[in-house]
């Protein structure tokens, strides 16, 4: 049974960083792009980053390159998002996600923003002073 369960949310001011955790199990880590896609009060979901198989190519929204970045351990079976400089604009519950594909190759390529096909039960981030 595929699990992913996020941790590291919480309330931090303006300007402050965070560090997003994924746990994933029940699946070989290393054989899947990963992601991380997020949803604001009242707002549908918003794609946020995405990372190859061997963690080599990255992706990210407009709205956040340059202040996050997406990483993973496949010795550990984690996934990991750094957040720095937030806006209250990043405020939302972030959800860790497991693309469709298969690919062992460390150079797979990043899919489509929508062709995961599990989400985690989210972390909530609260940007405000």
């Amino acid at each position: 049974e595929v699990q992913l369960v996020e941790s590291g949310g919480g309330l931090v001011q303006p300007g402050g960083s965070l560090r997003l955790t994924c746990a994933a199990s029940g699946f070989t880590f290393s054989t899947y792009a990963m992601g991380w896609v997020r949803q604001a009060p009242g707002k549908g979901l918003e794609w946020v980053s995405a990372i190859n198989t061997g963690g080599i190519r990255e992706r990210y929204a407009d709205s956040v390159k340059g202040r996050f970045t997406i990483s993973r351990d496949n010795g550990e079976n984690t996934l990991y998002l750094q957040m720095i400089s937030l806006k209250p604009e990043d405020t939302a519950v972030y959800y860790c996600t497991k693309y469709k594909r298969y690919d062992p190759s460390a150079w797979s390529p990043i899919p489509a923003p929508n062709e995961y096909d599990y989400r985690g039960q989210g972390t909530q981030v609260t940007v405000s002073s």
